[in-house]
């Protein structure tokens, strides 16, 4: 087990159920049970709060916790980039997040391969919570 896996799950401020949220959503990984929830305070096109629960493992508690804090006071089209560029990362193993978004290089490579439906959980979540968003 990577010890930056550990150091960054372990940042559990945003694992919480917000109270008041704008958006939200539920996804649960087919393949191995993880579960995933997210929920939003979305003010003017700014995520101004972030907050998720899971039952899963560590990779997407860390995935999830990382997600949350670099979304918050962001524009929902930077979160919308950072998710697209998200995918192309597994996808293009050559590929680094931008300066912006480098924490996720620690998760996001070519060790943790095997855990990538776990990392993109989150991801996939904070998604669909945003299509909801685009939909009122």
């Amino acid at each position: 087990m990577d010890l930056e896996i550990l150091k960054i799950a372990s940042n559990t401020e945003n694992n919480k159920s917000l109270t008041n949220y704008t958006h939200s959503s539920k996804l649960k990984n087919a393949l191995c049970g993880d579960e995933m929830q997210i929920s939003l305070k979305i003010k003017k096109n700014i995520i101004s709060d972030f907050g998720y629960q899971s039952k899963s493992c560590i990779y997407c508690q860390a995935s999830a916790s990382l997600l949350a804090r670099k979304s918050i006071n962001k524009s929902i089209n930077s979160i919308i980039n950072l998710i697209e560029t998200a995918d192309i990362i597994f996808e293009n193993n050559n590929l680094n997040f931008s300066k912006e978004w480098r924490d996720f290089n620690k998760l996001f490579n070519k060790k943790n391969m095997p855990r990538k439906e776990c990392l993109k959980l989150p991801f996939k979540t904070l998604s669909k919570a945003l299509k909801e968003y685009y939909e009122k």
